[in-house]
């Protein structure tokens, strides 16, 4: 039986707010697991005026400059569907990987089934949580990064700011496969 290649990428983004549709995809920042040196990211300008004011503290973005200097979604979207099939050939298998996954992955799998009609990662993440609590057998309250962060030793930390967000995600998931024994 023969496996396809797998490609880990890890992807972090910054919303307006909790839900796809509703509030918008401002940012988005991407790495390959395996070689952080191919990297993606971009601003997007926002689908409308809705915005948790706590979401955009937390990110340091601005709506209004967004409108001004972001990618419209459909630009972004092609973009990042492009940047991906650098990183795969045709039989390979993209893996989207992300910290509380479903959150990331809600809003990349709404804005590229809405902006270019498919998403290339297909109906699925892994989540370095789940996969954190699987490979140590610890409690769900333990995935905080803080806590694996204590764990697994990283050399960088995250700043809510998507690229280095998704590259220090990637850390933690090749410290935690490494942990873990797992093949790479």
């Amino acid at each position: 039986m023969s496996y396809k290649r797998e490609v880990f990428v890890s992807v972090d983004v910054e919303t307006s707010g909790p839900i796809p549709g509703e509030y918008s995809l401002l940012s988005i920042g991407a790495c390959d697991v395996d070689d952080e040196s191919r990297t993606f990211a971009c601003e997007i300008k926002p689908l409308n005026r809705n915005a948790d004011p706590k979401a955009l503290e937390v990110t340091g973005l601005s709506l209004d400059e967004l409108d001004r200097m972001g990618l419209t979604p459909e630009d972004a979207m092609k973009r990042l569907r492009e940047w991906l099939g650098g990183l795969v050939s045709a039989d390979d298998l993209l893996v989207f990987v992300g910290f509380n996954a479903p959150f990331d992955w809600s809003f990349v799998n709404y804005y590229f089934h809405r902006f270019v009609g498919a998403n290339p990662f297909g109906f699925s993440a892994l989540d370095i949580k789940a996969y954190y609590m699987g490979a140590t057998g610890c409690r769900w309250a333990d995935t905080r990064s803080s806590r694996i962060a204590a764990e697994v030793h990283p050399t960088s930390r995250g700043n809510h700011k998507a690229l280095d967000d998704a590259m220090y995600q990637a850390e933690l998931f090749r410290l935690i496969r490494r942990r873990a024994g797992t093949k790479e």
